[in-house]
């Protein structure tokens, strides 16, 4: 090959390789991001508090990411399917996983194969108020439901989603704390939980009010205990677990997570576009409405990946000791 040649060739594979770092950069840079559509991965079934979280940031991430979005929802065991093809999907940031505390308590409980170190957790959003919610029908307050509960010792039944669930924690710390004998039952999806305690089946279910509202605003549910340190303003009538001396105030978090390979600085766009979601006036209109405003929801990433190790941690002492 002729000198003349050689020095051509030479130009074109530089040339070439300067392409291919340009490319490298601008995508660890998160300059051409989103380049494709987004999905939402839901690691729960249609019509939960999780999928309606989902659901509402939709449209308003779309607007601003300039993008399109669709939502998948994979409820499969525990919701570890979303987690599972997020952690084995393309690390680039257009696989969002929305996900509620179930990751770390089925982490906890051995049955979800994904850890924390395949995903890096975006932001959290929510904070959710956990209740026990009963049929009107059978129980008229928390007195009544306790009366019934010590009087017929293993008889009472509650339902929630999944065995390792956040419904499955709070019924495992409640049992603990008041020292009652009574039973729990999974489903896979709160809606059956929903139709079986309407249904007369069930006695009642550890849920938040958020995902409950149309039924409780209709009369056909009723929350008669809170997870909390004071009685809430929109139902001040309910009393809460500080007031009988149970130090129980744990709730369900939601938050959004994506492959623990995608660049920081794409992970932190999709951080800043959520933030400018949850500081919306709509975003914050929807959380009053339906009852999540009463805990701040907002953390970022690091802070979050700090909470979700310390819950990891604490759930797997309560598994361990059932």
């Amino acid at each position: 090959m002729s000198s003349k040649y050689k020095i051509a060739a030479m130009s074109s594979i530089g040339a070439l390789a300067m392409m291919g770092a340009a490319l490298v950069s601008a995508g660890e840079n998160g300059a051409n991001y989103p380049s494709d559509d987004i999905q939402f991965l839901v690691a729960a079934g249609a019509g939960g508090g999780t999928d309606n979280f989902a659901r509402t940031v939709k449209p308003m991430l779309e607007e601003q990411l300039g993008t399109s979005i669709t939502i998948i929802n994979l409820p499969s065991a525990s919701g570890a399917l979303a987690h599972q093809r997020t952690a084995n999907g393309e690390p680039d940031g257009h696989t969002l996983d929305f996900a509620s505390s179930t990751l770390v308590t089925s982490l906890a409980a051995g049955q979800n194969p994904t850890g924390l170190d395949q995903l890096t957790p975006v932001a959290r959003m929510q904070s959710d108020v956990m209740t026990l919610i009963v049929n009107p029908e059978k129980y008229e307050d928390f007195d009544d439901f306790m009366t019934y509960a010590k009087d017929n010792p293993g008889k009472v039944i509650i339902g929630g989603t999944h065995a390792a669930s956040p419904d499955k924690m709070a019924f495992l710390s409640f049992r603990d704390a008041s020292g009652l004998d009574i039973n729990f039952i999974p489903y896979d999806e709160e809606g059956s939980v929903s139709a079986n305690i309407l249904g007369g089946n069930i006695d009642g279910m550890f849920g938040e009010i958020s995902s409950t509202l149309s039924y409780i605003e209709s009369g056909k549910m009723k929350p008669i205990l809170v997870f909390a340190e004071e009685r809430l303003e929109n139902f001040p009538e309910i009393p809460t677990t500080v007031e009988h001396g149970w130090d129980l105030t744990d709730g369900n978090e939601r938050g959004v997570f994506v492959h623990a390979g995608t660049p920081p600085k794409v992970v932190s766009q999709i951080e800043q576009a959520l933030k400018a979601v949850y500081d919306s006036d709509d975003y914050q209109t929807y959380e009053e409405k339906v009852n999540l405003h009463y805990r701040e929801g907002w953390m970022g990433s690091d802070e979050y990946r700090q909470k979700l190790e310390k819950n990891l941690e604490l759930y797997s002492r309560l598994i361990e000791n059932t």
